[in-house]
């Protein structure tokens, strides 16, 4: 007994974390300034029309969830972090979108067996720390014929390789979280959902990001505006040369990742979707 309430109250301080670290610098500007295609292009792969009961899981500032309700289609948008969801209804209010706004644990989610038609997470479920916890709830609440959608990044793309280079400035994960961008491995989504779907459909696509005008200025506006680099850099804030190997890693990484016109930057996502058996 003493073991269980140990892992209880472990999880407990782990999301505790989590909702601070999403709140954290400005996401919901991350989400509208350089990444707001994933959540039009998530909403289309999912065939989300009129009438469809919808859950975003993990739905953030609302990417995925408020174009969904714009389709007509009757959506719940949950969170683990009530501040990424205040602002997702001053977002859905200015752009007309009327739908539901819920905290809720990806891993532990609130709702009944089978109670919608398309469940779907837009780069949200993938930050959950213990990903077949996330993809049981993800295929529980969808209704058998319904339809599971997920994008994420992947290990390879920018994102992905971002993720690794803070990894040697971060805090040991806690045991048992699994890194973010394996939920962009097809192999390992496929292996998380099992024989519980089928007609799984999987692509990489390229989500090509305009915003900066150059690496330093894409390194600046994610140690400002991105929760997990803030918890990076604040974790060697003391060490100044620390912060500038970590500086130059990142300004190094995003120039990989430039186009010729020095302009652009190509930014890889797996999008999966499937049918509930």
């Amino acid at each position: 007994m003493s073991q269980l309430i140990e892992r209880v109250e472990a999880d407990r301080a782990l999301k505790t974390k989590h909702k601070a670290l999403w709140s954290l610098g400005d996401y919901p500007a991350v989400a509208a300034e350089v990444i707001p295609a994933t959540g039009p292009r998530l909403v289309e792969a999912c065939g989300i029309r009129a009438g469809q009961r919808v859950l975003d899981v993990a739905a953030g500032s609302g990417n995925a969830a408020i174009p969904a309700a714009l389709a007509g289609a009757d959506v719940v948008a949950s969170d683990l972090t009530p501040d990424l969801l205040d602002a997702g209804r001053r977002l859905a209010e200015e752009r007309g979108a009327t739908l539901q706004w819920q905290e809720a644990d990806a891993e532990a989610l609130p709702y009944g067996d089978a109670e919608f038609d398309v469940v779907m997470s837009c780069v949200g479920v993938m930050f959950a720390p213990h990903h077949q916890a996330g993809a049981d709830e993800l295929v529980r609440v969808c209704r058998p014929g319904g339809t599971i959608g997920l994008l994420s990044w992947t290990p390879e793309g920018f994102i992905g390789q971002m993720f690794a280079t803070l990894k040697p400035y971060a805090p040991p994960p806690p045991p048992g979280a699994q890194p973010p961008p394996l939920w962009g491995d097809e192999a390992h989504v496929r292996s998380l959902l099992g024989d519980r779907v089928k007609d799984v459909d999987a692509r990489k696509e390229m989500l090509t990001v305009d915003r900066f005008g150059s690496p330093e200025e894409m390194r600046e506006f994610f140690k400002r505006a991105y929760g997990p680099t803030i918890a990076v850099y604040r974790s060697i804030a003391d060490d100044a040369a620390k912060v500038e190997a970590l500086d130059r890693a990142l300004a190094d990484l995003a120039a990989d990742h430039f186009g010729p016109d020095g302009t652009t930057m190509e930014w890889e996502y797996l999008l999966l979707t499937a049918t509930r058996q």
